[in-house]
């Protein structure tokens, strides 16, 4: 009789560890990950990947939002939404000790400054032209006099110049002025990942996404330096997000076109 009393509570004591253990990591990256006791958000408007306002309900989602939100609510603190204008400026924010997690396009230069978990996703990179252009695809973009459009601090403005030997790349404040700069004819085309050119098309009429892409970017979750006791932690939740349906739910409610597989 002992021994079955003895097995019995041997199974209770194994089915209770791990949530402690589980409690217990949480609460040690709860110190690490959140270290103001809520999770701040860092997000700009205008991308799928960041923050998007849906036109009907008036919902903002985003992965930033969305896999920020269910990363807090796994550490068990709440959120703060941190808003700049564009990716630079969050990166910068992150920087300065005012952002704690965002999704962005893991290059080696913004490696520099944040770190960075895992491929989360990847992206085409692609081009968006007005109604009335006369440019058909991807591949004819680089002509004389083509004036293309990129935010100012991005991963486009960067990598454009040496891949157009003779379009001009004209460097935009943010996605609302290339919109803007669209509509004042000082613009023949636009370039960024693909699923924020389908954002900005459904708000230029008769506007396209071209065929074809000019590169891939690799998007991850981004947190500041000198965090590395949390990397393991993040790592383990972006492979839970892109396994149990979180990664494609937020996809999906973000309305994120032109993604592939990470790679």
């Amino acid at each position: 009789m002992w021994m079955f009393r003895l097995l019995a509570v041997l199974a209770i004591v194994a089915a209770i560890a791990p949530c402690g253990s589980s409690a217990a990591v949480a609460e040690d990256m709860r110190e690490v990950l959140a270290p103001t006791g809520k999770l701040r958000i860092g997000a700009y408007p205008g991308s799928p990947l960041s923050m998007v306002q849906d036109s009907k309900t008036g919902e903002t989602r985003g992965l930033s939002i969305d896999l920020g939100t269910a990363l807090a609510k796994r550490l068990g603190v709440p959120v703060e939404r941190v808003t700049y204008q564009r990716i630079a400026d969050v990166l910068d924010g992150m920087k300065a000790g005012e952002v704690d997690f965002t999704v962005s396009n893991a290059t080696p230069a913004r490696a520099r400054d944040v770190a960075f978990s895992q491929t989360l996703l990847s992206l085409e990179l692609g081009y968006l032209v007005p109604a009335g252009s006369s440019i058909e695809a991807a591949s004819a973009v680089d002509k004389a006099g083509t004036r293309v459009g990129v935010t100012q601090g991005s991963t486009s403005e960067r990598a454009l110049p040496t891949l157009l030997r003779s379009a001009t790349v004209v460097p935009a404040q943010n996605l609302k002025q290339a919109i803007l700069m669209f509509e004042r004819r000082e613009l023949d085309a636009f370039a960024t990942n693909k699923p924020i050119l389908f954002e900005m098309s459904d708000q230029m009429a008769g506007s396209r996404v071209l065929d074809g892409r000019w590169g891939v970017e690799h998007v991850a979750v981004a947190i500041p330096q000198g965090r590395d006791a949390g990397m393991d932690y993040l790592r383990g939740f972006v492979r839970e997000a892109q396994s149990n349906g979180l990664l494609a739910q937020a996809v999906e409610r973000a309305g994120l076109r032109g993604a592939a597989k990470a790679e």
